[in-house]
Protein backbone atom coordinates (compact mmCIF):
# COMPACT_ATOMS: atom_id res chain seq x y z
CA UNK A 1 0.00 0.00 0.00
CA UNK A 2 1.35 3.40 -0.98
CA UNK A 3 1.66 5.84 1.89
CA UNK A 4 0.74 9.45 1.24
CA UNK A 5 3.06 11.99 2.89
CA UNK A 6 1.48 14.10 5.55
CA UNK A 7 2.40 17.34 3.82
CA UNK A 8 1.09 16.34 0.39
CA UNK A 9 -2.16 17.56 -1.09
CA UNK A 10 -3.80 14.13 -1.04
CA UNK A 11 -3.36 13.64 2.69
CA UNK A 12 -4.16 17.16 3.80
CA UNK A 13 -7.18 17.51 6.04
CA UNK A 14 -9.65 20.36 5.55
CA UNK A 15 -8.69 23.38 7.59
CA UNK A 16 -11.09 25.56 9.56
CA UNK A 17 -10.64 28.26 6.93
CA UNK A 18 -11.76 25.89 4.16
CA UNK A 19 -14.81 24.82 6.16
CA UNK A 20 -15.79 28.45 6.79
CA UNK A 21 -15.49 29.23 3.08
CA UNK A 22 -17.94 26.44 2.26
CA UNK A 23 -20.54 27.51 4.86
CA UNK A 24 -22.08 30.48 2.96
CA UNK A 25 -22.61 28.28 -0.11
CA UNK A 26 -24.16 25.60 2.10
CA UNK A 27 -26.66 28.13 3.46
CA UNK A 28 -27.38 29.27 -0.12
CA UNK A 29 -28.05 25.71 -1.29
CA UNK A 30 -30.30 25.22 1.74
CA UNK A 31 -32.15 28.34 0.59
CA UNK A 32 -32.63 26.67 -2.81
CA UNK A 33 -33.80 23.44 -1.16
CA UNK A 34 -36.64 25.16 0.71
CA UNK A 35 -37.52 27.29 -2.31
CA UNK A 36 -37.92 24.21 -4.49
CA UNK A 37 -39.84 22.43 -1.73
CA UNK A 38 -42.20 25.41 -1.56
CA UNK A 39 -42.95 25.04 -5.29
CA UNK A 40 -43.73 21.34 -4.86
CA UNK A 41 -45.95 22.05 -1.84
CA UNK A 42 -47.85 24.79 -3.66
CA UNK A 43 -48.43 22.47 -6.62
CA UNK A 44 -49.88 19.87 -4.22
CA UNK A 45 -52.18 22.48 -2.64
CA UNK A 46 -50.33 22.74 0.66
CA UNK A 47 -50.24 26.54 0.62
CA UNK A 48 -49.53 27.05 4.32
CA UNK A 49 -46.32 25.01 4.35
CA UNK A 50 -45.30 26.41 0.97
CA UNK A 51 -45.36 29.85 2.55
CA UNK A 52 -43.35 28.76 5.57
CA UNK A 53 -40.74 27.10 3.36
CA UNK A 54 -40.20 30.42 1.58
CA UNK A 55 -39.76 32.06 4.98
CA UNK A 56 -37.13 29.42 5.84
CA UNK A 57 -35.40 30.31 2.58
CA UNK A 58 -35.38 33.96 3.65
CA UNK A 59 -33.75 33.07 6.97
CA UNK A 60 -31.02 31.08 5.24
CA UNK A 61 -30.52 33.88 2.70
CA UNK A 62 -29.91 36.30 5.57
CA UNK A 63 -27.53 33.89 7.30
CA UNK A 64 -25.34 33.18 4.28
CA UNK A 65 -24.64 36.88 3.82
CA UNK A 66 -23.89 37.38 7.50
CA UNK A 67 -21.55 34.40 7.62
CA UNK A 68 -19.72 35.57 4.49
CA UNK A 69 -19.23 39.06 5.94
CA UNK A 70 -18.19 37.90 9.41
CA UNK A 71 -15.72 35.34 8.07
CA UNK A 72 -14.55 37.61 5.24
CA UNK A 73 -15.14 34.78 2.76
CA UNK A 74 -17.36 36.58 0.26
CA UNK A 75 -16.61 35.79 -3.38
CA UNK A 76 -17.94 36.52 -6.84
CA UNK A 77 -19.03 32.89 -7.13
CA UNK A 78 -21.05 33.14 -3.92
CA UNK A 79 -22.73 36.36 -5.05
CA UNK A 80 -23.74 34.90 -8.42
CA UNK A 81 -24.97 31.66 -6.82
CA UNK A 82 -27.00 33.65 -4.29
CA UNK A 83 -28.70 35.64 -7.06
CA UNK A 84 -29.59 32.53 -9.06
CA UNK A 85 -31.04 30.87 -5.96
CA UNK A 86 -32.99 34.02 -5.00
CA UNK A 87 -34.75 34.01 -8.38
CA UNK A 88 -36.12 30.57 -7.51
CA UNK A 89 -36.88 31.08 -3.81
CA UNK A 90 -38.23 34.64 -3.91
CA UNK A 91 -39.33 34.89 -7.53
CA UNK A 92 -40.63 31.62 -8.96
CA UNK A 93 -41.78 30.07 -5.66
CA UNK A 94 -43.97 33.00 -4.43
CA UNK A 95 -45.32 33.60 -7.95
CA UNK A 96 -46.40 29.96 -8.33
CA UNK A 97 -47.78 29.93 -4.80
CA UNK A 98 -50.09 32.85 -5.61
CA UNK A 99 -50.88 31.36 -9.01
CA UNK A 100 -52.00 28.01 -7.59
CA UNK A 101 -53.77 29.76 -4.71
CA UNK A 102 -55.86 32.20 -6.74
CA UNK A 103 -54.79 32.96 -10.31
CA UNK A 104 -55.22 29.44 -11.74
CA UNK A 105 -58.99 29.87 -11.66
CA UNK A 106 -58.96 33.53 -12.71
CA UNK A 107 -58.64 33.08 -16.47
CA UNK A 108 -56.61 31.68 -19.30
CA UNK A 109 -53.82 34.27 -19.18
CA UNK A 110 -53.71 34.94 -15.44
CA UNK A 111 -50.28 33.32 -15.30
CA UNK A 112 -48.89 36.46 -16.98
CA UNK A 113 -49.25 38.28 -13.64
CA UNK A 114 -46.93 35.74 -12.03
CA UNK A 115 -44.54 36.06 -14.97
CA UNK A 116 -44.38 39.85 -14.52
CA UNK A 117 -43.47 39.36 -10.87
CA UNK A 118 -40.70 36.84 -11.68
CA UNK A 119 -39.33 39.21 -14.34
CA UNK A 120 -39.19 42.03 -11.80
CA UNK A 121 -37.25 39.80 -9.38
CA UNK A 122 -34.73 38.90 -12.10
CA UNK A 123 -34.26 42.56 -13.09
CA UNK A 124 -33.95 43.58 -9.43
CA UNK A 125 -31.20 41.04 -8.73
CA UNK A 126 -29.31 41.80 -11.95
CA UNK A 127 -29.35 45.53 -11.20
CA UNK A 128 -28.21 44.92 -7.62
CA UNK A 129 -25.23 42.85 -8.78
CA UNK A 130 -24.16 45.49 -11.29
CA UNK A 131 -24.63 48.51 -9.01
CA UNK A 132 -23.09 46.99 -5.87
CA UNK A 133 -20.04 45.44 -7.56
CA UNK A 134 -16.88 46.98 -6.15
CA UNK A 135 -18.71 49.65 -4.16
CA UNK A 136 -18.86 50.07 -0.36
CA UNK A 137 -21.95 48.76 1.34
CA UNK A 138 -24.64 51.29 2.24
CA UNK A 139 -27.52 51.23 4.71
CA UNK A 140 -30.21 51.39 2.00
CA UNK A 141 -31.52 49.20 -0.79
CA UNK A 142 -32.47 50.78 -4.11
CA UNK A 143 -35.83 49.19 -4.74
CA UNK A 144 -37.61 46.77 -2.46
CA UNK A 145 -35.41 43.70 -1.83
CA UNK A 146 -36.71 40.51 -3.43
CA UNK A 147 -36.59 38.41 -0.20
CA UNK A 148 -38.90 40.91 1.52
CA UNK A 149 -41.33 40.91 -1.41
CA UNK A 150 -41.26 37.13 -1.74
CA UNK A 151 -41.79 36.46 1.95
CA UNK A 152 -44.62 38.99 2.06
CA UNK A 153 -46.48 37.05 -0.64
CA UNK A 154 -45.59 33.78 1.06
CA UNK A 155 -47.12 34.64 4.44
CA UNK A 156 -50.33 36.07 2.99
CA UNK A 157 -52.16 32.73 3.04
CA UNK A 158 -51.40 31.89 6.71
CA UNK A 159 -52.45 35.44 7.62
CA UNK A 160 -55.70 35.12 5.65
CA UNK A 161 -56.67 32.09 7.75
CA UNK A 162 -56.52 33.96 11.06
CA UNK A 163 -59.52 35.19 13.02
CA UNK A 164 -58.06 38.70 13.10
CA UNK A 165 -58.02 38.84 9.30
CA UNK A 166 -61.60 37.60 9.01
CA UNK A 167 -62.82 40.10 11.60
CA UNK A 168 -60.94 43.14 10.27
CA UNK A 169 -59.83 43.41 6.62
CA UNK A 170 -61.48 40.44 4.96
CA UNK A 171 -63.99 42.84 3.38
CA UNK A 172 -61.18 44.21 1.19
CA UNK A 173 -61.31 40.91 -0.72
CA UNK A 174 -57.52 40.69 -0.93
CA UNK A 175 -57.72 37.15 -2.20
CA UNK A 176 -58.92 38.34 -5.61
CA UNK A 177 -58.37 41.86 -6.97
CA UNK A 178 -56.25 42.75 -3.93
CA UNK A 179 -53.68 40.04 -4.70
CA UNK A 180 -53.37 41.31 -8.27
CA UNK A 181 -52.71 44.85 -7.03
CA UNK A 182 -50.30 43.63 -4.35
CA UNK A 183 -48.24 41.50 -6.74
CA UNK A 184 -48.01 44.24 -9.38
CA UNK A 185 -47.12 46.83 -6.73
CA UNK A 186 -44.34 44.64 -5.34
CA UNK A 187 -43.01 44.06 -8.87
CA UNK A 188 -42.98 47.81 -9.51
CA UNK A 189 -41.28 48.60 -6.20
CA UNK A 190 -38.51 46.07 -6.81
CA UNK A 191 -37.43 47.74 -10.05
CA UNK A 192 -38.03 51.29 -8.80
CA UNK A 193 -35.58 53.72 -7.18
CA UNK A 194 -37.50 53.81 -3.90
CA UNK A 195 -35.09 53.43 -0.98
CA UNK A 196 -35.64 50.74 1.64
CA UNK A 197 -33.58 50.42 4.82
CA UNK A 198 -31.47 47.39 5.58
CA UNK A 199 -31.80 45.69 8.93
CA UNK A 200 -29.52 47.42 11.46
CA UNK A 201 -26.46 45.48 12.50
CA UNK A 202 -26.26 43.85 15.91
CA UNK A 203 -23.73 45.11 18.45
CA UNK A 204 -23.19 45.62 22.15
CA UNK A 205 -20.74 48.53 22.15
CA UNK A 206 -22.88 51.30 20.66
CA UNK A 207 -26.43 52.60 20.79
CA UNK A 208 -26.88 51.73 17.10
CA UNK A 209 -25.78 48.16 17.72
CA UNK A 210 -28.10 47.80 20.71
CA UNK A 211 -30.95 49.19 18.61
CA UNK A 212 -30.21 46.57 15.95
CA UNK A 213 -30.22 43.86 18.60
CA UNK A 214 -33.60 45.07 19.86
CA UNK A 215 -35.07 45.08 16.34
CA UNK A 216 -33.87 41.54 15.64
CA UNK A 217 -35.13 40.26 18.99
CA UNK A 218 -38.56 41.88 18.48
CA UNK A 219 -38.92 40.30 15.04
CA UNK A 220 -37.71 36.94 16.32
CA UNK A 221 -40.15 36.93 19.24
CA UNK A 222 -43.06 37.99 17.04
CA UNK A 223 -42.20 35.35 14.43
CA UNK A 224 -41.97 32.59 17.04
CA UNK A 225 -44.99 33.53 19.16
CA UNK A 226 -47.56 34.40 16.47
CA UNK A 227 -46.11 34.07 12.95
CA UNK A 228 -49.52 34.02 11.23
CA UNK A 229 -50.53 37.31 12.84
CA UNK A 230 -47.15 39.04 12.83
CA UNK A 231 -45.23 38.46 9.59
CA UNK A 232 -47.65 39.73 6.93
CA UNK A 233 -48.39 43.03 8.77
CA UNK A 234 -44.62 43.41 9.25
CA UNK A 235 -44.03 43.07 5.50
CA UNK A 236 -46.90 45.42 4.75
CA UNK A 237 -45.45 48.02 7.14
CA UNK A 238 -42.03 47.72 5.49
CA UNK A 239 -43.54 48.20 2.03
CA UNK A 240 -45.61 51.21 3.09
CA UNK A 241 -42.64 52.80 4.88
CA UNK A 242 -40.63 52.97 1.64
CA UNK A 243 -43.58 54.43 -0.26
CA UNK A 244 -44.36 57.00 2.45
CA UNK A 245 -40.74 58.08 2.74
CA UNK A 246 -40.44 58.51 -1.03
CA UNK A 247 -43.68 60.52 -1.11
CA UNK A 248 -42.52 62.84 1.68
CA UNK A 249 -39.13 63.41 0.08
CA UNK A 250 -40.77 64.06 -3.29
CA UNK A 251 -43.12 66.60 -1.73
CA UNK A 252 -40.19 68.37 -0.04
CA UNK A 253 -38.27 68.54 -3.32
CA UNK A 254 -41.27 70.10 -5.07
CA UNK A 255 -41.57 72.79 -2.42
CA UNK A 256 -37.87 73.62 -2.74
CA UNK A 257 -37.92 75.92 -5.85
CA UNK A 258 -39.71 78.80 -4.07
CA UNK A 259 -37.07 78.83 -1.36
CA UNK A 260 -34.31 78.33 -3.88
CA UNK A 261 -35.14 81.66 -5.53
CA UNK A 262 -34.68 83.48 -2.23
CA UNK A 263 -31.37 81.68 -1.69
CA UNK A 264 -30.18 82.78 -5.11
CA UNK A 265 -31.09 86.39 -4.37
CA UNK A 266 -29.08 86.17 -1.19
CA UNK A 267 -26.12 84.51 -2.91
CA UNK A 268 -22.91 86.60 -2.63
CA UNK A 269 -21.96 85.57 -6.18
CA UNK A 270 -25.14 87.12 -7.54
CA UNK A 271 -24.55 90.22 -5.42
CA UNK A 272 -21.08 90.53 -6.93
CA UNK A 273 -22.55 90.32 -10.43
CA UNK A 274 -25.06 93.05 -9.58
CA UNK A 275 -22.35 95.30 -8.06
CA UNK A 276 -21.04 96.75 -11.41
CA UNK A 277 -24.53 97.94 -12.31
CA UNK A 278 -24.86 99.71 -8.95
CA UNK A 279 -21.42 101.29 -9.31
CA UNK A 280 -22.26 102.59 -12.79
CA UNK A 281 -25.42 104.23 -11.53
CA UNK A 282 -23.51 105.96 -8.72
CA UNK A 283 -20.89 107.19 -11.15
CA UNK A 284 -23.54 108.65 -13.42
CA UNK A 285 -25.19 110.46 -10.51
CA UNK A 286 -21.81 111.83 -9.43
CA UNK A 287 -21.14 113.11 -12.97
CA UNK A 288 -24.48 114.86 -13.07
CA UNK A 289 -23.73 116.52 -9.77
CA UNK A 290 -20.35 117.77 -11.06
CA UNK A 291 -21.95 119.24 -14.15
CA UNK A 292 -24.45 121.16 -12.07
CA UNK A 293 -21.69 122.63 -9.90
CA UNK A 294 -19.48 123.72 -12.86
CA UNK A 295 -20.00 127.35 -14.08
CA UNK A 296 -21.12 127.76 -17.65
CA UNK A 297 -18.41 128.93 -20.13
Amino acid sequence: MELIPRGSAGGRRPTIRQVVVVMPSAFTLGNLFFGFWAIVSAFNGNFRWAGWFIVFSGILDMLDGRVARLSNTGSRFGAELDSLVDIVSFGVAPALLIYFLDFASAGRFAWILSYIYVTAVALRLARYNVVSAGKPETAWFTGMPSPSAGMMLAVYYPFSQTEWYRASIAYLDLQHQGLVVLMLLLALLMVSNVKYPKFPRIGLRSAKGLFGLGVHLAILIGALVAPEYFLFPLGLTYMIYGLARAAVLGFMERSEPAGAVEDQLADPHDAAEAAPETTTMLERRAGWADRRQKPED
